[in-house]
C-alpha cells in the first residue's frame, strides 16, 4: 500500500541532491539545531533544499518514521539519509562530511 506522505519525502529526496528536513527555512531556522546545520552547508558553499516541516505535520511526523530517526533536522545527501545536528557536526569538524560529499559529487568550497 502507498504512503502519500512517504512518496513526497522519497520525491524531495529523490530530485534534490542535498535536502535538509528542518524547522523554518533556511533564512530563517526556528530550532537552534536546525540553524548549527544551516549553518555548515552554507560555510562549506553546499547548495541544498529546505524542507520547512513546521508547515506540514504530515512531513514533520512522516519524516520520523520514514528514517527511523526520532528527531529533526534530518539531513539527506544523493538519497542517502546522513544524520542530525550532532551527527553532522561531528563530520563536519572531523571532515567525514567533506569527504561524503566529495564522494557523492556534491559541489561545495573547501572546508577552512
Amino acid at each position: 500500500m502507498s504512503n502519500p506522505t512517504f512518496d513526497r519525502i522519497q520525491a524531495d529526496i529523490t530530485e534534490n541532491p542535498v535536502v535538509l528536513f528542518m524547522k523554518g527555512t533556511p533564512v530563517f531556522p526556528q530550532c537552534g539545531f536546525s540553524a548549527r546545520v544551516v549553518q555548515i552547508l552554507s560555510h562549506m558553499g553546499v547548495p541544498f533544499k529546505g524542507v520547512n516541516v513546521l508547515e506540514d505535520m504530515e512531513i514533520r511526523e512522516g519524516i520520523k518514521s520514514f528514517t527511523n530517526w526520532p528527531t529533526i533536522p534530518q539531513l539527506y545527501v544523493k538519497g542517502e539519509f546522513v544524520g542530525g545536528c550532532d551527527i553532522i557536526m561531528e563530520m563536519f569538524q572531523s571532515g567525514e562530511l567533506g569527504t561524503l560529499l566529495n564522494e557523492k559529487g556534491v559541489p561545495h568550497k573547501a572546508e577552512a
